[in-house]
Parts: structure tokens; C-alpha cells; sequence
């Protein structure tokens, strides 16, 4: 077996067990309200950290002003809970708009 192989083996049954250990303790551990919260908030963070990196960079440098304002655009939209076909499109028409009129 190639070690390629086997790292892709270990991958695939460590993905496995982090799905499986879910359920499993699902019943059995309780978190105190504390631990919850810096979770939840973890999230929201990892999130934030996600979005930005995606709406503002492209290739190790600024993406241009197209992408973020297309990303606000769609935020916006997304937190006024207008349907995600409008979101997208929103999104994606005021990118092009910008790009077209020579914002980048």
C-alpha cells in the first residue's frame, strides 16, 4: 500500500469518527451554558474569518471593490430574509455592474 493510499485511509476514518462521535455522545455529555456560548460564538467568528478572507482577497491581494460590495449587497439582502435566488442574484448583478463600469 502507498503511503498516499494510507493517508488517505487514516483521513477517511478519522472524518468517520468526528461524524460518529455526534450521536453517540449526544445523550451522555452535557456542556455547561458557559462552553455552549464560546462555541457558538466560535462559530460565528470562524464564519466572520471565512467571509472576509473570501469577499476581500484573491491571490494573496486585494480582490477589488466588485466583490465586496456584491458580498454587502447580498448580506443585506440576506438578512432582510429576501428569497436566496434574489440574494444571488443581487449579489452577482452588482459585481458585474461594478466590474463593467470599470470599478473592479
Amino acid at each position: 500500500m502507498s503511503a498516499t493510499v494510507a493517508m488517505i485511509l487514516a483521513l477517511a476514518v478519522g472524518t468517520y469518527a468526528f461524524r460518529l462521535v455526534g450521536p453517540v455522545l449526544h445523550g451522555r455529555v452535557e456542556l455547561p451554558a458557559r462552553v455552549q456560548e464560546l462555541l457558538s460564538a466560535g462559530a460565528i467568528v470562524l464564519l466572520a474569518a471565512l467571509l472576509a478572507t473570501g469577499a476581500l482577497t484573491e491571490n494573496g491581494g486585494f480582490a477589488g471593490w466588485a466583490r465586496p460590495a456584491g458580498v454587502l449587497v447580498g448580506g443585506v439582502l440576506a438578512w432582510r430574509r429576501a428569497p436566496f435566488a434574489m440574494v444571488v442574484l443581487a449579489a452577482a448583478g452588482t459585481a458585474a455592474a461594478l466590474r463593467a463600469a470599470g470599478v473592479g
